[in-house]
């Protein structure tokens, strides 16, 4: 696991937030015993508390960013069955859990979802092989964002390339489009995309100059109830009669979006210019909001926004398989300011308000307040 707070980012060190909080001790110390949640998070050896995921499958990870450069331009991404663990603990409408899902996993890495975050730079080739040897569904892989020859496109259809249990093939996948993309498996699309076959594919363009901190996040819609027919549950489920009932950022709802390992909180110094690389690998669109934080839409979907054309906003409506990244200042009285679907429904657990598809931009300098010792406490951290 990365060093960072929030493994999809370049935030926080895990020392440094350590340091700030005291540890475990001085977060549960801010809370009064009337309003101790249970903190104790899931872990790859225990059974939720609820006993619904099946108990002879991996729990998944936070993603990874792959540096596919240092690998010499290859990457294996394994398909593993998996269960997920959206809001483990019993606070904020949880827990909240799928009990199956198809995660993917990069080379000796750990099954996630979403899928680890690919990460290449402009004018090169990569070699993307699917593993599919321990599956027991045929999958393939799908790339936006690239320029590719017909039998690279992971369609089983329009290719004649299907990726069957047993079996491994090999993409070449060009990194000609600079920017932010989604990959995904194309196998029975509207059942494996929500099954948790997803992930970041991002082309840095040649000179790329990082933001001081950057961070990357999937948003993502489930009907739960697909992941429970998968895991012989007695539900029923049709695609044309979708109704999402969990909304997550990189996989986690609030509280635990925030947990500083397990989520992807938006750790900021005062002065920073902060870039986050946002993807919808979910069915809805989802308007996402920056509380007290006016920032500009950089690129979209591969495309370079020119400077004449941007303006500061606060909400961008992001739709299906787009790719937004937005680029602001942290330059605000430091605090802890949401960042969330403003579809409201979306930010609950269940019909517990708040939770679902919320973040939050935190201040370092806030960190070690009691408003923030609450917030970790109820998010589960408990080092």
């Amino acid at each position: 696991m990365s060093d960072r707070i929030g493994a999809p980012g370049l935030g926080l060190s895990r020392r440094e937030f350590v340091a700030a909080t005291g540890g475990v001790a001085a977060l549960a110390g801010c809370l009064g015993q009337d309003s101790q949640p249970n903190t104790q998070s899931v872990r790859s050896d225990e059974e939720p508390e609820n006993g619904s995921a099946e108990p002879d499958l991996p729990w998944t990870t936070p993603p990874e960013v792959v540096q596919v450069d240092e690998r010499g331009g290859r990457v294996t991404l394994q398909s593993v069955t998996a269960r997920h663990a959206v809001h483990p603990l019993d606070s904020m409408g949880g827990p909240v859990e799928l009990p199956r899902v198809w995660a993917f996993k990069a080379d000796d890495g750990t099954p996630s979802v979403p899928g680890p975050i690919l990460r290449t730079t402009e004018g090169t080739d990569i070699e993307v092989t699917l593993d599919n040897t321990n599956a027991d569904m045929p999958h393939t892989l799908h790339f936006h964002g690239a320029r590719k020859r017909w039998e690279n496109d992971g369609v089983p259809t329009t290719t004649g390339i299907t990726v069957t249990p047993g079996e491994k093939h090999t993409y070449t996948i060009p990194a000609n489009v600079p920017g932010t993309h989604l990959y995904h498996c194309h196998y029975q699309t509207h059942r494996h995309i929500d099954m948790g076959m997803y992930g970041i594919f991002r082309v840095d363009p040649k000179g790329y100059e990082p933001a001081d901190k950057e961070y990357f996040f999937t948003i993502k819609d489930w009907d739960s109830r697909l992941s429970r027919q998968f895991a012989g549950q007695d539900v029923e489920y049709d695609s044309r009669q979708r109704t999402p009932d969990v909304f997550t950022i990189n996989g986690k709802s609030l509280p635990r979006t925030l947990h500083p390992e397990d989520g992807s909180p938006i750790i900021v110094d005062h002065g920073d210019t902060v870039r986050l690389h946002m993807v919808n690998a979910g069915y809805m669109s989802h308007p996402m909001h920056t509380h007290n934080h006016r920032f500009r839409l950089v690129e979209k979907d591969g495309g370079r926004v020119p400077e004449t054309a941007q303006y500061e906003q606060d909400v961008t409506n992001i739709a299906p398989a787009e790719r937004h990244t937005i680029e602001f200042e942290a330059d605000v009285d430091p605090g802890i300011y949401l960042m969330h679907c403003h579809k409201v429904d979306h930010a609950m657990n269940g019909t517990v308000y708040p939770g679902g598809m919320v973040d939050a931009i935190v201040y370092r300098d806030a960190i070690d307040t009691d408003i923030f010792a609450d917030l970790m406490a109820y998010a589960g951290y408990d080092d």
